[in-house]
């Protein structure tokens, strides 16, 4: 059986309301009155500004997560390889200033913070120059108590974030911030993928896994032009070693604590990873390098006919994504630096992990999104994640399953 050759039937629908309700929620939360907590004040204003949806990759915008759209002149330039993403088009803002984007990121968060917060943040995340002491996961607190402290107001979405909390709490006891820099998603992700590992996945286990980057990189000649960690103008031979060395370093951290058997060790030792930034941010390069190799495998399977995830015909059906060349150049590329990961990259994010990612989504409340599957018909044998969203842009962790739910 194969997939249809286009685009099936509801899948830009679905984009568009994710665009919508986003760009709604958005708009009434700015107008709650929410009394930020003391644990990584940043967080929250930084997901005031995740702002757009896939859909809206359209008509000369460049979306990102934490940018407001860029009404540029779009620059199209084509990347030469010997392979069927020969024609590569990619779409580029003319400007691409990391430090313009970022004191633009300030000064909108601003808005939303006291000169308290702002000041607690620098100290907090900025105020030892050992990245061993940045905290990138806060520590737990209960889940309604959290609730009573961000959302005060009476506003129908404070209500309904409320009404939200008080149903995850009937599962989970306590929630732990996450630190939200673009990497959220995989930061929540990959801490609660540790946290629970008992054994390291079939496919970090596979002799092929370490030559993935040298394999790729002698089929696509353009994945030369990856950009790790904020670094540019790399020769080939580099770019291979260094994501190798990120993809040993992801085998050895999940091997190492998937053997820790008593789960008051296991915990410390996720907390230890995540509290060294050098360490942390590899990890995340290896996830990115892994969603390509999925997007290149699901894109090759769609184009000779073979069956594919519906989320594969939404993700190259964007403008900015018809191959993985431009999936790479307009997206991943951008991951961490000037955006996160939008919602369809959450399914790509969860088929390169082999995990199922359970969303709480708090503005879906009441709605059958509440709880949404990524992906929504995920493998049996596939382990699942619990992460908590308010607006699907910035995510963090449910912790300490109650008991009842437990049995």
């Amino acid at each position: 059986m194969t997939e249809p050759t286009g685009v099936p039937a509801g899948a830009e629908q679905t984009l568009k309301r994710v665009s919508v309700a986003t760009q709604l929620m958005k708009r009434e939360k700015e107008v709650s009155v929410r009394v930020p907590s003391n644990e990584l004040g940043s967080t929250k204003a930084a997901a005031y500004h995740e702002e757009q949806s896939p859909s809206e990759l359209r008509k000369g915008y460049v979306y990102r997560s934490t940018e407001r759209p860029e009404k540029t002149e779009i620059t199209k330039s084509l990347v030469t390889d010997h392979d069927e993403f020969r024609n590569c088009e990619l779409y580029l803002p003319m400007s691409s200033n990391c430090s313009a984007v970022e004191s633009s990121e300030d000064s909108e968060e601003d808005m939303y913070r006291d000169a308290e917060e702002i000041e607690r943040e620098r100290v907090l995340l900025c105020g030892t120059s050992s990245s061993e002491y940045k905290l990138s996961v806060a520590p737990e607190m209960d889940i309604m108590e959290y609730c009573r402290k961000e959302w005060r107001g009476n506003t129908p979405v404070a209500k309904r974030m409320r009404k939200g909390y008080e149903a995850v709490a009937q599962k989970f006891a306590s929630i732990r911030r996450v630190r939200g820099d673009n990497y959220c998603a995989f930061r929540a992700t990959l801490f609660q993928a540790l946290s629970q590992a008992t054994q390291l996945p079939s496919w970090l286990q596979s002799e092929d896994f370490t030559m993935l980057p040298e394999n790729l990189l002698s089929k696509y000649e353009w994945i030369k032009q990856w950009q790790l960690k904020q670094k540019l103008s790399r020769k080939m031979g580099e770019i291979s070693d260094e994501i190798k060395d990120y993809l040993i370093l992801l085998r050895k951290k999940w091997k190492n604590i998937s053997e820790i058997k008593g789960p008051i060790e296991k915990q410390e030792a996720c907390d230890k990873l995540f509290k060294n930034e050098e360490e942390e941010y590899s990890l995340y390069e290896a996830l990115k390098f892994l969603m390509l190799n999925t997007a290149i495998e699901l894109y090759d399977d769609g184009k000779n006919g073979r069956r594919v995830p519906v989320f594969s015909w939404l993700l190259f059906a964007r403008d900015t994504s018809s191959n993985p060349c431009q999936l790479m150049h307009n997206h991943l590329n951008h991951i961490g630096h000037s955006g996160g990961l939008e919602q369809v990259e959450m399914f790509l994010l969860a088929y390169a992990l082999q995990y199922t990612i359970q969303v709480y989504r708090l503005y879906k409340y009441s709605t059958d999104e509440f709880i949404t599957l990524y992906p929504n018909d995920p493998e049996e044998d596939w382990p699942v994640v619990t992460l908590i969203t308010e607006d699907d842009r910035h995510y963090n962790i449910p912790v300490r399953m109650c008991q009842e739910t437990m049995l």
